[in-house]
């Protein structure tokens, strides 16, 4: 069984209990058991009601993030590891397994052309440092494949997996998003056969950041390439309901991604419960 996640950008822009535990016997009715906090501003997060909201409504917790605009992680590492210092003390304080997002680059920061080799050196040495301190913490550090609208870095499953073998830190796993695949991987099977072996945590996201089933992602393919290579890992629904001002830029969300901002949650949860339970897959 795979844990079924929800990022919780689908009910409320920031990780703010007043708006996300009202919601929460609804979830738990459509099998979530985990999720995903949005560190945006790490300091914000009130780690002890955080860790006690979650021991009672039996939910995990993880956060993620994507690095501030302003940071060059290859002129100036240490300005980087210093942001995601307060980010693993999150992590650790809430009980996650790990951190996960684009730890490796800004989102929606692009250069206009490939990744140069002093790019990918500087960020393979910024991420072998930030493993260490990540297992400091007693934590893993996932790294996101994001598409070429929002970084040069590292689009494809493979491209994280060949940084995570240069790196050779066995505390490193590779998050994919079902919305970056459909614009980058040739098909989802290449997609996730070549991170199989690095897999950590899955983002299901339509093709349009909406509801599960009303656009155009191929989800029978997509649930059919999970259950192939075995995956036994989280399962999360990422959709743009709300979104906070510091990332709606880099993310290009300028209109809802619903009509109605309930269906992602009352269509898309059973849409991708039921589809993934055809390809042999059980989320809960």
């Amino acid at each position: 069984m795979n844990i079924f996640g929800l990022h919780t950008f689908a009910i409320a822009p920031v990780w703010d209990l007043s708006r996300i535990e009202p919601q929460m016997d609804r979830l738990k009715e459509h099998g979530i058991g985990l999720l995903e906090i949005p560190l945006l501003r790490p300091r914000e997060i009130d780690t002890r009601r955080t860790r006690a909201f979650a021991g009672h409504y039996g939910v995990e917790l993880i956060p993620s993030l994507g690095l501030p605009r302003a940071l060059d992680i290859v002129a100036h590492p240490q300005d980087g590891l210093d942001f995601l210092e307060p980010a693993f003390r999150v992590c650790e304080e809430v009980g996650s397994f790990g951190l996960a997002g684009v730890t490796y680059g800004s989102i929606g920061k692009t250069t206009g052309r490939a990744a140069t080799t002093r790019e990918i050196d500087g960020m393979c040495r910024f991420l072998e440092r930030a493993a260490k301190a990540a297992r400091s913490h007693g934590l893993k550090l996932g790294i996101e494949p994001c598409n070429r609208y929002e970084t040069h870095l590292i689009n494809r499953g493979i491209d994280a997996a060949r940084i995570i073998e240069r790196i050779g830190a066995d505390n490193i796993f590779i998050h994919l998003d079902t919305y970056h695949m459909h614009i980058e991987e040739e098909s989802f099977a290449a997609g996730f056969n070549a991170a199989a072996p690095y897999l950590g945590y899955v983002h299901v996201s339509e093709a349009n950041r909406g509801v599960p089933g009303r656009g155009m992602l191929n989800w029978q393919a997509c649930m059919k390439a999970i259950a192939d290579i075995g995956y036994e890992g989280p399962i999360t629904l990422e959709s743009m309901n709300h979104v906070d001002r510091d990332i709606a830029g880099g993310l290009a969300i300028w209109r809802p991604v619903a009509e109605d901002p309930r269906d992602v949650i009352e269509v898309g949860l059973p849409f991708l419960r039921e589809t993934a339970r055809a390809a042999g897959l059980q989320l809960g």
